[in-house]
């Protein structure tokens, strides 16, 4: 007879059987039979303070790793609190899987414990799909095609319910992982000989790299050096050609002369972007020639971008497929060009945001090439990723399209649980430092060596300045801070407030062989 365990224990076990290692989440009486299998199955769970902050961890982990992030949580306001990580996570293409408790019934039932009018519904508007599963052989089979879709789609956020009554109750185990994905051997099928061609025409070619491509670094460096192309990165884009490269204009699409340079190109080439709005910040790329687009997403080859020639591909099959038929070619794109009109951009940014810049260079003087940085919705981090050069992949993240406040500080958390011993840094703003501020005690709890950059111009400046240029008068820009040192260390973190960049360079040094995380508490008079 088959091993008879509560629904409960039972998915703790198949997401073992999965592959599952770690799970982000916070008990209640509504889930608490999914915590019976934990410890059980051998999966480490990290409590977080909030479901949001649980869904942020579960994000960071999963960028981090490649592998699916997961989170339990309760009824109603769990799955309401997570569902601005869910949001986050669909917008930026990152795998993470909520599965939480329902009520049995709602329609002829009012007035009950974490009652929600449509929870799956709810909770379907910010992911990629939200289904309750009614018996166990469906759970089983959610999981499984959720897993799945991960690893052969573009992976978002997705989520599962499951009737209280049936965690509860008695289950089979679920069937064995027998499954064997082989993955798919596109490039055979991709005839990309037009695009070889037009690269090989072309006397500019110009590719734009977004974080679709990011397995596909030295691929697409291979293609720019036989075609002589330059590129711009997308935020998530960063460091896939390491910024080093002669031709890479960095991540400047949204400044506007970006668009002049467009011009200038008489091929462009988008891969592994949606060119999204926070992208840009303009409707049109700038472009007066062939537009062609690389996604495996067929909605990103049909937007109003309006590409030229779609090739509905991963990064990587199409570019093996590509250097194939690729002869190398002869651009007249000159490095000087670049070098001149990264002078420019940076002293835009400059002009924009005084004084950053230097506490950003100092800050990247002081850590090792080696991390990984989370950052916040803040001033600073829009300026450090303008201008702050990265030479590999997947080592910043930041919450863009969704572009929600308090994802750095419990990302960050789940980024280190990801890379144990590997060095971690996440940035905050004053403000949405506060939206999650109570996962210090997580930190605390896991003795990560964590620093937190907190930036603190004592508002919400980038909300004022928009209202100022807007020709409003700036309204509800301006709280009541606490003393961030000493709410720090009431959660027993160590903080630091340095008077200079020679002090902030040696607390960030000390921070990362430090026992704990360390609040790094900085503002714009650090520049005196």
């Amino acid at each position: 007879m088959q091993d008879r365990k509560t629904l409960g224990a039972q998915i703790s076990h198949m997401l073992k059987d999965r592959g599952v290692e770690v799970i982000f989440g916070i008990p209640g009486v509504h889930n608490q039979e999914m915590y019976r299998g934990i410890e059980e199955a051998g999966i480490r769970h990290f409590l977080a303070r909030h479901e949001q902050g649980a869904g942020f961890m579960a994000d960071g982990y999963a960028r981090a790793t490649g592998k699916p992030g997961v989170a339990y949580v309760i009824t109603g306001p769990g799955v309401c609190n997570i569902m601005t990580a869910m949001g986050q996570a669909y917008s930026d293409s990152v795998p993470i899987l909520v599965l939480s408790s329902c009520l049995d019934e709602v329609a002829a039932c009012r007035g009950q414990l974490h009652q929600m009018l449509d929870q799956e519904s709810a909770a379907g508007s910010v992911c990629d799909w939200s289904y309750q599963a009614n018996t166990a052989k469906a759970v089983y089979a959610l999981i499984d095609r959720a897993l799945m879709e991960f690893q052969t789609q573009r992976p978002r956020s997705k989520h599962i319910q499951i009737p209280i009554s049936q965690l509860e109750g008695l289950a089979v185990p679920a069937p064995a992982n027998t499954t064997t994905l082989t993955a798919s051997r596109g490039e055979t099928d991709l005839d990309l000989n037009g695009l070889a061609h037009a690269l090989t025409k072309a006397r500019k070619p110009l590719f734009i790299i977004g974080g679709g491509a990011a397995d596909a670094g030295s691929l697409l460096y291979s293609t720019h050096k036989a075609c002589g192309a330059a590129c711009f990165e997308t935020y998530a884009g960063r460091g896939i050609v390491p910024f080093s490269y002669p031709l890479n204009f960095g991540a400047a699409l949204a400044r506007p002369s970006s668009a002049q340079i467009m011009a200038e190109a008489d091929c462009v080439v988008a891969i592994g972007t949606e060119l999204s709005e926070v992208d840009l910040w303009r409707d049109h790329i700038g472009h007066n020639c062939p537009l062609y687009r690389i996604d495996i997403d067929p909605e990103c080859l049909s937007d109003h971008h309006r590409a030229d020639v779609g090739i509905q591909a991963r990064a990587k099959d199409a570019l093996v497929a590509l250097l194939r038929v690729l002869p190398k070619s002869q651009s007249k794109w000159e490095p000087s060009q670049v070098v001149s009109q990264r002078k420019t951009w940076r002293a835009e940014t400059e002009a924009e945001r005084p004084g950053i810049i230097a506490i950003a260079d100092a800050l990247r003087d002081a850590i090792p090439n080696e991390t990984m940085i989370y950052s916040d919705m803040t001033q600073f981090a829009y300026v450090a990723k303008e201008v702050w050069p990265l030479e590999q992949p997947k080592h910043w993240h930041h919450p863009s399209g969704f572009g929600t406040l308090g994802y750095a500080l419990p990302a960050a958390i789940g980024g280190a649980v990801a890379r144990p011993n590997k060095p971690t840094l996440a940035i905050a703003g004053d403000y949405g430092f506060q939206y999650t501020v109570q996962e210090l005690g997580t930190a605390v709890e896991l003795g990560q060596a964590l620093p937190i950059i907190l930036w603190d111009n004592g508002k919400l400046k980038e909300i004022e300045d928009s209202m100022r240029t807007a020709q409003i008068a700036p309204n509800a820009v301006v709280a009541k801070n606490p003393n961030f040192v000493k709410l720090a260390e009431a959660y027993g973190a160590a903080a630091v407030a340095p008077k200079t960049i020679s002090e902030m360079q040696k607390a960030v040094a000390d921070a990362f062989d430090a026992d704990g995380p360390t609040l790094i508490y900085l503002t714009p008079g650090i520049l005196g």
